[in-house]
Order: C-alpha cells, then sequence, then structure tokens
C-alpha cells in the first residue's frame, strides 16, 4: 500500500505517527463515544485516550491501545489536544461507512505537536486522500476520582442481556434506578415512567453473569438522559462491567472487539443523580 512504503523520514517532523490498516477500528470505538462534538486526546506510549464530557456529570473514555495498530510512534511522553469529534469521525469514514469483506481504509495519522493540526491519510483501492483537522487548546477534564479501593460493588456481565434490558426499560423516565446486593435481587434495574414502574432482575447465578462482587446493597438513581450516550457502546461490545463506589459513582466499562479480533475498551463515568441524595436526607 502507498500509506505503508513511504519514507518513514517524512515522519520526523511529528511527535506522534500511527498506521493502522483498518480505519474502521478506530471509527467504531469514537462512534462509542460521540455524544459531543469534541474530544481531548491523550496520546502516551500505551496508546490513545480520547474523552468526551457533558455538564461535568459524565465522562467517556475511549482506549486504543498502541498495540491495535501496525505501526505507533510517539517521541513525548504525553501530548495532549482537543479536536472536533465530529469532524474525525467525517473524515475516517470518507470513503463510506459499509463493511465491504476484504475492502478496508488504511489510515496514517499524524500530529506535530501544540498548535498544528492532526492530519490524516487515507487510501483504499490505490486512491488516496488527506485531511488536516484544526486542533484547540485541550480543556481540563474532569477527575472522577473513581479509585479501585473505593468500589463497592462491581458485577461484569454479557452485554446482550443488558441491551435486551435497555430495550425493555421506559425510557420516558427521568432516571435510571441501580439496586445492587450481596442478597436478592441482586442486581435490579428500575424505570418510572409514564406507564409506570419497570423493573428488570438479574440473579448471580446466571449465566451471563461472569462475575458477581457486591459487599453491600446500594441503592443509586442517575439521569437517563446522561446514560443514553453509552448505550452506542453497549451496542457494540460483548461485555460490559458495572462498578459503583461508595459515593454512588458508576462507572460502566465496555469490551469491544474490532473487526480484526483485538479488543479495546469504553468506559463512562456517570455521578449519581442529586435529586435522590436531598431525599434521603
Amino acid at each position: 500500500m502507498a500509506l505503508s512504503t513511504q519514507e518513514a523520514d517524512d515522519d520526523t517532523q511529528f511527535i506522534l505517527v500511527l498506521k493502522m490498516d483498518n480505519a474502521r477500528n478506530m471509527s467504531n470505538i469514537l462512534k462509542a463515544i460521540h455524544f459531543k462534538d469534541t474530544a481531548t486526546v491523550f496520546a502516551s506510549n500505551n496508546g490513545l485516550k480520547v474523552t468526551v464530557e457533558d455538564a461535568k456529570c459524565i465522562q467517556a473514555n475511549a482506549f486504543l491501545q498502541s498495540t491495535i495498530f501496525q505501526d505507533y510512534k510517539i517521541n513525548e511522553e504525553q501530548s495532549t489536544f482537543k479536536i472536533n469529534l465530529t469532524v474525525l469521525l467525517e473524515c475516517l469514514n470518507i470513503f463510506g461507512t459499509s463493511a465491504v469483506p476484504g475492502q478496508t481504509t488504511a489510515l496514517k495519522m499524524c500530529y506535530g505537536g501544540y498548535g498544528y493540526p492532526l492530519i490524516l491519510l487515507l487510501e483504499e483501492n490505490g486512491v488516496l486522500t488527506d485531511c488536516s483537522i484544526k486542533t484547540q487548546e485541550p480543556d481540563e477534564t474532569l477527575d472522577f476520582n473513581f479509585c479501585s479501593t473505593n468500589v463497592i460493588n462491581k458485577i461484569i456481565m454479557k452485554s446482550e442481556c443488558l441491551k435486551e434490558a435497555f430495550s425493555e426499560l421506559d425510557m420516558t423516565s427521568e432516571v435510571l434506578e441501580i439496586l445492587m446486593s450481596p442478597d436478592k435481587p441482586y442486581l435490579r434495574l428500575s424505570t418510572f415512567g409514564n406507564s409506570g414502574s419497570t423493573h428488570s432482575d438479574f440473579p448471580k447465578d446466571s449465566d451471563m453473569v461472569e462475575s458477581f462482587q457486591c459487599t453491600r446493597t446500594q441503592t443509586n438513581r442517575y439521569k437517563v438522559s446522561l446514560l443514553k450516550p453509552s448505550v452506542k457502546a453497549l451496542t457494540l461490545s460483548s461485555r460490559i462491567s458495572l462498578r459503583t463506589d461508595d459515593r454512588g459513582f458508576l462507572s460502566l466499562q465496555y469490551m469491544i472487539r474490532n473487526d480484526d479480533g483485538q479488543i479495546c475498551f469504553v468506559e463512562y463515568y456517570c455521578s449519581p443523580d442529586e435529586e435522590l441524595d436531598e431525599e434521603d436526607i
């Protein structure tokens, strides 16, 4: 391919250069967190972390490990920039989004450092196109301080059962209530919509539950409007980890397998609905 045979000397002007044989692998992961126009990109030796936030209440992180790229080079310990995620996705899909067997779009991405644009070179069937996307000063991202030592409850399950549950819940409800407990009903999702209350229970010994670690009963409510964007990641994922900490903050970690069989992760953090806290006081 033309991208793979380009002279490496051309790359010395950039602090970040990565190559991927199938641009869809990056596009699919980024779509899972695309609920706002802008995103902050953190590049390090480990790979890329792309962060999207809204209303200081929800944060989504897509992790693209360096190992999923055919070539990944960074000349600094870390580089951070903000970018228009909508434009980036449009560029990644410039040859179309349909998956034709045996036909992929090769990608080369280059970044020259602070103030420089993000350069994308894409090739499909010998047709080469390049895109230049303006980068911006990165905003300070939220620190949800979600520490594993403060995790109260953790459940790992197959995504398909949650997909089914989400489709049955009444999304006219303003909140989704999540009950996690070492005792029955173990895991319960509840909504309170126009047609009344709806509950979905998941026994801990279900074939769909792979790991169940609940130390105490905990009930928290989360705004449905904040959780709706995470459904994109749920649809793509094969497994999901639900965790809550001692403050009631929620972590949803999705395991997503790309077209090449490699695994990437998308994680959502969501703060609990304050109204529930006020009612409990």
